[in-house]
């Protein structure tokens, strides 16, 4: 029988005619056949069934062995013993190797055959071991999964007890050797059905055996953690963790993150390849493993490895996102990394290159699950730019992509990120390293942030801008080291020179720091500046006085305009406030700050009753500009002006520069009695919602002019005259007679609320003009030339002169009951914009009529013989608050090289437009007007040439440095209501420089080039750019030593102990600081 169906089978007949002949084989089973008939046929068909040469040989075998089987037991028993099945596992079948999955579909045919036979018990022991001994020598997934099966079937196969333990052991380290190289669709899922199998056997021994499932996951874990560099374990251990039960979770990570013996390097590795694992399309709760085990490591304060991990997996977790399959595990992972990294942007900013078009692909692609998932997708996304708020051009692509979709609520982000945030120290963090690069294509350096020292940086960056000032700094000849000057010098040499992309300014930090700015605090960008400037103009007085005593020992500062400084006049008997036209005092015994920042201000109080006049004049270094109230707010005339006017305050000549009338700080005072504070904020409970109005925004000369508004005192606020002796209802006026270099202004957004005991911020938007003019005055000309004794004293507070009064202007009624009414109402934008073109032409022809009888259009003469100069000033710097709170958010800058001189770079066209701008500035120009006493212009519209759209801006946020244009500086609140310009820096260009066509140098004190460093800082500069090469050597080799061995620590080797510590560690454009228990605290 045997030697036909063989024949047959391998015979060239037709298939239905070898099925027909087999099937008469096979119902020849039930007649009685003898032992070497069932023998021959049991051999030819494990012949048949091993080495058959196609599907139909195989087919055959099987029937015929089925049959024979059923009906003749006891020969196929005699044939198919332990010694068979030993030597089908351990030798193979003729040319067929003991390793292939045929041998293992054949035994398991056989089993099923054999279940009721005494002698399968043999067999099953033979199994056990043999079954042991293949899974430890690695199968591959095919012969593996053909393990699984048959272990599926005959539990009474797998391995028990220790042997049970081992077994799975083995299983797991086998299952992570099944790496796939298939690319084809069907290969793919072949595959992951193999890992399937193999898991789900695991998944029965667990639950059979319990004992078993410890052991497992320790396995488990050491592959994982295996810093082996000739290994690397397949993703298919995913598979397992589905069958893990969650009620394990608290015991596994907390016995992980606890045990001393783990390695960091080996947690690293783990955490790294669980998160690959999000890559798995059928596994479940790999998810719920991966973000648990982030918080076991955050709960024990192993924020190395978590910073480590976060930025070397970021953007694979984004890319998951593309998959459907596995994109909501990966969207869960991706939230909770980003949400709970809130010590720096640098996390954030890995993925947000990907997010539009990550967007649009969600928007696209046709499931109907997208739709949900882009929601939250874009709800995480406006989380994290509401963190790291205070970096506008990198988010314009995202908030474009993203605008018609909902946003969600500021309290439930807040809540969001509370809740996500790592309760830690900053100096926890000290481990992230900043990734070097070259510099930006600006060619500028920015600076480390050290920790919530954003503040101090954008104030750096923006006196570094003022190219004057710079040039000025870098040519004096210093010889003390502990001069804050010096600091500042070298501070200035290396931003200017270095190689690095950031420089870290910890010297200059502990200089600078006033004594009660809390390290790793937020502060108060403004306080800050007027404290520096104040520190380096009184080291210089000291300095001065000092080298007046000992006049031999040489020139200390600036030797180009120190060395004459012997024959100056001592400095009390300088005159500071001539007009502009007149030959200026000698510049020698004025200190640097004074010759670039310091301005004075001329405060007059007339009383009403007798025209006495008061008057005094006090120094400032800028201006602090309150918001104009509302019109629709009813307040006295006493409360329109800010409470650090000059005639509130005493004038002493011994208080530093800086500390003048109107260096009131960045807060404005909640002012007493039934007058309404100018600066509440309007619009939204707290003061953190910009109000909604159909009003054009307040500009920076709206502020200025109602700065400069006269004021009447009146009621509570009545002044006492020293002539009536008694309190008289008087007006004061503020007037500008001597102007800065530098105009700094300070805008002030901060008001404290006295019933609510809190720190609001105004988050009105501001209009910043490109070009403004700032009213001069002038004193009347002297017909001797010594000032005559009480000019000469117009500092007193004291003296009064009774004059004749001046006609009152006709805008400013003094004597009219309405004359108390609120003159901001006249200085809102609206008011101009709502007279319409035709207005504006009449007041144009009007002004230039009135102009011709001036000097170039920018003099006019006023009633009592005293001049009016309109300087042009030129926006050069803008420093951001990013924020709600003056004690969190974050401080970034925006800033143009511009001097003097330089303005030509960028200069206005045309003579006639110029004089239009200067003109803009009152409604009425007659002399005596008020309304030339305090214009202002500004140009609403783009500067000539098309300078908005040039990127001749630089955006300066900590590291980071980025080309800008004008444009996006004017229009940076309207994308990012919480991102207001706090202080303002405006720079004088004369005349000559607004057109070319005169020439001269501006101020007679503008250099046109950088100047040659001083020996002692091309050293110290040389140095470090050597030192920074040999470190970018050092951690390229160490990258190499690193690939090598597969160490996964992120951290260089090579890096600086001193990094700057926590939140504002050094990332790639400054991160945090200080706490990190509450949203309000979480600063970058």
């Amino acid at each position: 029988m045997d030697k036909i169906l063989e024949a047959l089978v391998c015979s060239n007949h037709t298939v239905p005619v070898k099925k027909a002949i087999v099937k008469k084989v096979v119902e020849a089973a039930e007649k009685e056949v003898t032992s070497e008939q069932c023998k021959a046929l049991y051999t030819l068909t494990a012949r048949l069934i091993l080495l058959g040469e196609d599907s139909f040989q195989k087919q055959v075998g099987f029937q015929v062995m089925e049959a024979y089987a059923r009906y003749h037991r006891t020969e196929f028993q005699l044939f198919f013993t332990k010694d068979f099945v030993l030597g089908l596992l351990q030798q193979g079948y003729d040319r067929l190797e003991c390793k292939d999955p045929a041998i293992i579909d054949y035994i398991h045919c056989c089993l099923r055959l054999l279940i009721s036979c005494p002698s399968v018990l043999e067999i099953f022991t033979v199994l056990q071991v043999e079954l042991l001994r293949m899974v430890c020598e690695r199968p591959k997934p095919a012969l593996c999964a053909r393990i699984s099966t048959l272990l599926s079937d005959f539990v009474q196969c797998i391995p028990r007890e220790k042997s049970a333990v081992l077994f799975c052991q083995q299983l797991v380290r086998t299952i992570s050797y099944f790496h796939c190289p298939a690319s084809q669709e069907r290969e793919l899922r072949e595959y992951v059905g193999q890992v399937t199998k193999v898991s789900t056997l695991l998944q029965n021994i667990w639950k059979a055996e319990p004992a078993t499932l410890l052991p497992s996951l320790q396995e488990v874990f050491t592959i994982i953690s295996s810093t082996d560099p000739s290994f690397d374990p397949a993703i298919s251990l995913a598979s397992l963790v589905q069958h893990i039960p969650l009620q394990m979770i608290t015991v596994l990570i907390k016995s992980l993150t606890t045990d001393q013996n783990v390695k960091d390097a080996s947690m690293t590795k783990a955490l790294c390849r669980m998160i690959d694992w999000l890559s798995w399309p059928l596994a479940q709760h790999i998810d719920t493993w991966v973000i648990a085990l982030l918080k076991g490591l955050a709960a024990v304060q192993k924020f190395t490895i978590l910073i480590d991990v976060t930025l070397l997996k970021i953007e694979l977790v984004l890319n998951r996102l593309w998959y459907p399959i596995v994109r909501q595990g990966a969207l869960v992972v991706l939230s909770h990394m980003l949400l709970s990294f809130q010590h720096s942007p640098e996390a954030f900013h890995l993925v947000v290159p990907h997010v539009a078009h990550l967007v649009q692909t969600l928007r696209t692609d046709g499931l109907s699950s997208s739709k949900a998932f882009l929601l939250q997708f874009t709800e995480l996304i406006h989380c994290m730019m509401y963190q790291y708020s205070g970096f506008p051009d990198l988010y314009d692509n995202i908030l474009e992509a993203i605008k018609d979709l909902p946003k969600p609520a500021e309290e439930k982000i807040k809540v969001v990120l509370n809740q996500s945030a790592w309760t830690s120290q900053s100096n926890s963090f000290a481990s992230g390293v900043l990734r070097q690069a070259g510099k930006s294509e600006t060619g500028k350096t920015g600076l480390v942030n050290l920790g919530n020292t954003c503040y101090m940086n954008s104030i750096i960056q923006t006196l570094f801008m003022a190219t004057d000032f710079r040039r000025h700094v870098l040519s004096l000849h210093l010889s003390g080291t502990n001069m804050l000057m010096k600091k500042l010098q070298l501070l200035f040499a290396f931003l200017a020179h270095t190689q690095r992309a950031a420089y870290t300014p910890r010297n200059f930090f502990e200089a600078s720091r006033p004594p009660w700015f809390n390290a790793g605090s937020q502060q108060d960008c403004s306080e800050y500046l007027r404290f520096l400037l104040d520190r380096l103009h009184e080291e210089e007085k000291t300095l001065q006085i000092l080298q007046s005593a000992k006049p031999m020992n040489g020139p200390l500062t600036l030797a180009a305009s120190q060395a004459p400084a012997a024959q100056s006049p001592p400095e009390g008997t300088k005159e500071l406030h001539f007009p502009a036209e007149e030959p200026q005092p000698p510049e020698d015994s004025r200190t640097l700050i004074e010759r670039m920042f310091g301005g004075r201000l001329s405060t007059g109080i007339r009383c009403m009753q007798c025209n006495s006049i008061s008057q005094k004049e006090e120094p400032f270094t800028d201006l602090s500009l309150a918001f104009c109230p509302s019109s629709t707010t009813t307040t006295s005339s006493s409360s329109q002006r800010t409470p650090s006017s000059a005639a509130d305050r005493p004038s002493e000549e011994s208080k530093g520069l800086g500390q003048g009338s109107v260096n009131g700080g960045s807060e404005a005072p909640e002012l007493h009695g039934p007058a309404k504070s100018p600066v509440t904020v309007p619009g939204g409970v707290g003061g953190h919602s910009a109000p909604v109005t159909n009003e054009p925004p307040l500009s920076v000369p709206d502020l200025v002019n109602y700065f400069l508004a006269p004021e009447i005192l009146d009621e509570e606020n009545a002044y006492f005259c020293d002539t009536c002796s008694s309190l008289q209802r008087a007006e004061r006026t503020m007037e500008v007679v001597a102007a800065p270099e530098y105009l700094i202004l300070t805008l002030l957004r901060f008001s404290y609320d006295a019933k609510c005991h809190v720190r609001r911020k105004i988050l009105d938007n501001v209009t910043m003009p490109p070009l403004m003019t700032l009213p001069l005055h002038s004193p009347p000309p002297s017909p001797s030339p010594h000032r005559p004794p009480a000019t000469a004293a117009v500092s007193s507070s004291s003296s009064l002169c009774p004059i004749a009064p001046a006609p009152p202007p006709p805008p400013l009624q003094v004597d009219s009951p309405e004359s108390s009414e609120n003159l901001a109402k006249k200085l809102k934008p609206s008011q101009r914009e709502e007279e319409g073109e035709d207005e504006e032409v009449e007041v144009v022809e009007e002004e230039e009529k009135q102009v011709n009888g001036g000097t170039d259009g920018a003099e006019q003469m006023e009633g009592d013989g005293r001049t009016v100069s309109l300087v042009p000033y030129v926006l050069s710097s803008v420093v951001m608050h990013s924020g709600t709170s003056s004690e969190s958010g974050h401080y970034y800058s925006y800033g143009r090289s511009l001097s003097g001189a330089g303005g030509r770079r960028h200069p206005l066209t045309g003579q006639s437009a110029l004089e239009k701008r200067h003109l803009e500035a009152g409604e009425e120009a007659g002399p005596g007007s008020a309304a030339m006493t305090r214009p202002l212009s500004m140009q609403a519209e783009a500067w000539p040439g098309g300078a908005q759209g040039r990127r001749d801006w630089m955006l300066f946020n900590d590291s980071r440095v980025s080309f800008t244009s004008f444009q996006s500086v004017q229009n940076v609140t309207d994308r990012f209501p919480k991102d207001t310009a706090y202080v303002l820096v405006y720079r004088k260009q004369e005349a000559s420089v607004l057109d070319p066509g005169r020439g001269g140098t501006p101020n007679g004190m503008s250099t046109s080039a950088e100047p040659p460093l001083q020996k002692e800082l091309l050293d110290a500069i040389t140095k470090d750019n050597k030192l920074y090469l040999q470190e970018q050597e050092l951690n390229a080799r160490a990258q190499a030593i690193q690939a090598s061995s597969s160490s996964c620590s992120f951290k260089h080797n090579g890096s600086d102990d001193n990094d700057p510590p926590g939140s504002c560690g050094p990332s790639g454009g400054g991160g945090g600081g200080g706490g990190f228990n509450t949203v309000s605290r979480l600063v970058f």
